[in-house]
């Protein structure tokens, strides 16, 4: 499973003032930038869906040339949900008791279906009243067209395109221009490692998209840089290792049923060499008992 909201909250809090940048140039105008602290999750019981959640991301600044401090909340929405517009005016008045002071509320909607307008406001209204009007800030990836951001060139835009509206036919293209966009940024190796990591989760490509991408790579004469083949390389490297672990979990799941998560996740854990010897050791398995100590031996080393 995909951890939306850790990949999001990663991309989003290392890149803060570039995200604000491209969506919100707006609010630059009047944020000091050297004001910022990343507050700590607020985690809340949502009444309305029984569930526990935590606010994705909450940033204290303050007014440019002013002591005057506000919040922005940046909520990330990676599945359509009813009345979604409801619980994130519950956030906002959560936070609002909790700190008191004026809140910028966004949404980034990063779900691939449906493309249906989302909601931007949550009303009460009355035949003779409106007692509510909360609005917040709506981006929806899946209503971005990527091409339209391609003179746009930032980290985030390099991440973002992939979570964009484009022709299933175009998936090579799309990764082939995050790919050029990152190699033009000047990024240390942790954050084209982190964008790249980004890029690759969700934009993973078939066999025949990966040839298609090669073609393209030669075609746009890239394949002599050095920078662009090492993050190449590394989505190759870790499409052959997620391929490896999928494969060794279904051997599995036909040997004992199905194994607990928890399992899973061990096996998600193992390095590519630990994952090729489980390969060769499952066959003499017996029962999940034997997965289980060859785990404690080796999860470890």
């Amino acid at each position: 499973m995909i951890d939306h909201d850790r990949l999001f909250k990663e991309l989003l809090e290392t890149f803060f003032w570039e995200f604000l940048e491209l969506f919100l140039p707006e609010v630059l105008e009047y944020v000091s930038r050297d004001s910022l602290i990343f507050l700590p999750q607020e985690v809340f019981t949502d009444v309305t869906f029984g569930e526990k959640k935590e606010i994705d991301l909450l940033a204290q600044v303050k007014f440019r040339g002013e002591n005057r401090v506000f919040l922005i909340h940046i909520e990330n929405q990676s599945y359509t949900q009813p009345e979604f517009e409801r619980r994130m005016f519950h956030y906002f008045a959560r936070l609002d008791e909790k700190y008191q002071l004026p809140i910028y509320p966004v949404v980034v909607f990063s779900f691939d279906e449906p493309k249906r307008p989302e909601k931007n406001q949550y009303l009460v209204n009355f035949p003779d009243k409106k007692v509510l009007e909360f609005n917040y800030v709506a981006i929806q990836l899946n209503r971005l067209n990527w091409r339209k951001f391609l003179n746009k060139p930032s980290p985030v835009t390099a991440a973002l395109m992939a979570k964009m509206e484009f022709k299933p036919e175009d998936r090579p293209k799309v990764k082939l221009e995050c790919l050029r966009m990152l190699a033009t940024l000047k990024l240390d190796p942790a954050r084209i490692e982190l964008i790249s990591g980004f890029v690759d989760t969700y934009l993973r490509l078939n066999d025949m998209e990966e040839q298609g991408l090669q073609t393209e790579l030669k075609q746009a004469g890239l394949v002599e840089e050095e920078k662009v083949m090492e993050i190449v390389t590394s989505w190759m490297e870790k499409g052959i290792e997620t391929g490896e672990k999928g494969l060794v979990i279904r051997l599995l799941n036909r040997c004992f049923g199905s194994i607990s998560n928890d399992l899973q996740q061990q096996i998600n854990g193992l390095s590519i060499q630990k994952i090729e010897q489980l390969a060769d050791s499952l066959l003499d398995f017996k029962s999940e008992t034997d997965l289980i100590n060859w785990l404690n031996q080796n999860s470890n080393n």
